[in-house]
């Protein structure tokens, strides 16, 4: 019997320690990621630099139960409000094409023209399928060397760090955040997503695609 209680015991110390581990370890990839981003992202106009091209992180139209996806419409809403106060001059939107019936690249594309902006200033990524492909696409494939990207806040600081480990000077425009129940589950994703940063460089990961060189002109 007593056997059986310094068992449990042992177990459930290793499942302590281990739960440890893995809170230090988020921790320290959130506090790096910050620490990497520190005054790099800007919230109103007049203090954000100018910068040719902004880069706008694709996001779905809908949500899930078919409502607007309050993430989309605010990064448009930032992208717009960036090229009409000629903090940019140019928007390369990058996202996902997965599907014939997903196509994130396009919708953001149709919206930012339906707000004004020219066609011939909107280049669009199709392969932007995760935020490492879209930052190192962004140098490789369409030849940048300074990107703003247009994301909120948290997206906009992980964003900067791949980009500046990858060879990409980025600054961010962060659009609106959205608070809430929706919100704290994005953010506590976010937070997972920090450590596959770390996985992503330890194990050296590539975009998916590559393909030919497009310059943004």
């Amino acid at each position: 019997m007593a056997m059986g209680k310094v068992t449990i015991k042992g177990v459930l110390k290793k499942i302590g320690v281990l739960l440890l581990l893995g809170v230090l370890l988020i921790f320290t990839c959130n506090t790096v990621i910050e620490s990497g981003a520190k005054d790099k992202t800007y919230t109103t106009l007049p203090t954000v630099p100018k910068n040719r091209v902004g880069l706008l992180l694709g996001t779905a139209q809908k949500l899930v139960g078919g409502q607007p996806n309050p993430y989309y419409t605010h990064r448009i809403e930032a992208a717009v409000a960036l090229f009409k106060a000629n903090k940019i001059e140019y928007v390369l939107v990058s996202g996902d094409n997965g599907t014939i019936y997903y196509n994130e690249p396009t919708t953001m594309k149709k919206d930012l023209m339906a707000h004004g902006l020219p066609a011939d200033r909107i280049f669009l990524d199709y392969a932007g399928f995760r935020t490492l492909d879209s930052m190192v696409r962004a140098n490789v494939v369409f030849g940048l060397d300074t990107v703003t990207v247009i994301s909120q806040k948290f997206h906009n600081e992980r964003a900067i760090y791949i980009a500046n480990r990858y060879g990409l000077h980025a600054i961010g425009y962060n659009a609106r955040d959205i608070t809430g129940k929706q919100g704290l589950k994005v953010h506590v994703r976010e937070y997972l997503a920090r450590v596959k940063v770390f996985i992503d460089l330890l194990l050296k990961t590539e975009p998916k695609y590559y393909g030919n060189t497009i310059e943004i002109k």
